[in-house]
């Protein structure tokens, strides 16, 4: 992270997550940085990428100065895929996307009912391996709907149907679900704080769980939807019997956050997981209040500032600290959908979309770079220069 200025000169630290499809936080704050030199070259700017525990989260850390690991892993369908978490120090950023997120699923396919987590639990035991004694565990972008059952099954539990038999993967074999064992679970786990990190606080089923507030998006059917809501229910109505873990699994399975990731939340709750937002606990792990202490201004931004962006998205997380701290902030973004002063409320003076530089959307979305650069030009000549 370069950060170096003559005395008395305005700093800027451009902390911006990805602008999903287009840019990653990296390439954002890259591009930022060459427009605002562009208008300014002597300012000083300090990138720190940041995400909120979805996909991208790795490379955010990856960008702060984690050691970026690699490993073979299950994806979704179960096919091999090079999945990788970041470590430093003793702790391990993991992103559960990078094992079982959408992008993994082949192209045009989507499998609601069957995608597993098992990657993602496989991932959990390489951080275990590398000696992490802390893990964050980013979650979001996922392609399953299984409540975390191939998580938990990849780290030692076991879940089989009538005829002992282990059930089929992914949120729809948990309907076969006769009795859960959690006694094989990874001892390791009790050993390292575990936090759950994500952007959500849905519960595990109902109306605004896992499988009717984001079963669609990965492409559930209304009937699979209610398949998958009762097979989860089920899940955790059998964890309730289940020796270890009792009365706990409905607790866990009403809380704030279970729900999150296709209820991976759930599964990471039975390990002892603590809930976190995922834009706090990210900011802690890449140092933005040290950042923050040196910046006079705060760039930050997301593919699409709208009504989402206020519930726990990354730049509303920059936003408040910024303002915590007595800092100005001003945001960059695809496409903006709040009005100036409900952004004023968040903390945020201005947002520069890419659509006022460029009012063809879809050019926007192939030519984001260059046009971003240009957005930054703005931001320097009101802010800056």
């Amino acid at each position: 992270m370069a950060d170096a200025a003559v005395d008395g000169a305005r700093r800027v630290l451009v902390a911006a997550d990805k602008f999903k499809g287009s840019l990653t936080a990296v390439e954002v704050a890259r591009r930022v940085t060459a427009g605002l030199r562009r208008v300014v070259p002597d300012l000083a700017v300090a990138a720190l990428p940041v995400a909120d525990g979805g996909d991208g989260t790795v490379a955010a850390a990856v960008a702060a100065g984690f050691e970026r690991r690699e490993v073979r892993v299950a994806g979704p369908l179960g096919d091999e895929v090079t999945a990788a978490y970041a470590l430093r120090e003793g702790t391990a950023v993991v992103e559960m996307a990078e094992a079982s997120g959408l992008q993994r699923l082949p192209e045009g396919v989507l499998a609601p009912l069957t995608s597993s987590t098992y990657g993602s639990g496989e991932l959990l035991r390489a951080a275990l391996d590398a000696g992490a004694r802390t893990i964050v565990f980013g979650v979001g972008g996922s392609a399953t709907t299984d409540g975390g059952a191939g998580m938990l099954a990849a780290l030692g539990a076991r879940f089989l149907d009538g005829d002992g038999e282990p059930v089929a993967p992914g949120g729809g074999g948990l309907a076969g679900l006769a009795s859960a064992d959690l006694s094989g679970l990874d001892p390791r786990l009790s050993e390292v704080e575990l936090v759950l990190a994500s952007d959500v606080d849905n519960p595990l089923t109902g109306p605004k769980g896992a499988p009717a507030v984001y079963g669609p998006q990965k492409g559930a059917t209304p009937d699979d939807v209610t398949a998958l809501d009762a097979a989860l229910a089920h899940f955790a109505k059998v964890l309730e019997g289940t020796e270890g873990v009792g009365a706990r699994a409905a607790e866990y399975a009403a809380s704030p956050g279970a729900g999150a990731a296709g209820g991976i939340g759930f599964g990471a709750m039975l390990l002892g997981a603590r809930f976190r937002p995922g834009i706090e606990v990210m900011l802690d792990v890449l140092g933005f209040a040290p950042a923050l202490e040196r910046a006079d201004l705060v760039i930050t931004g997301e593919g699409s500032l709208d009504e989402q962006t206020l519930h726990g998205k990354a730049p509303a997380g920059v936003a408040a600290a910024a303002r915590a701290a007595g800092k100005e902030v001003v945001a960059v973004c695809g496409r903006l959908a709040l009005a100036p002063e409900v952004l004023g409320r968040a903390g945020i003076r201005r947002a520069y979309p890419l659509t006022d530089a460029e009012p063809d959307v879809a050019k926007c979305i192939a030519d984001a770079g260059p046009i971003l650069e240009r957005v930054a030009e703005s931001i320097a000549r009101d802010f800056v220069a």
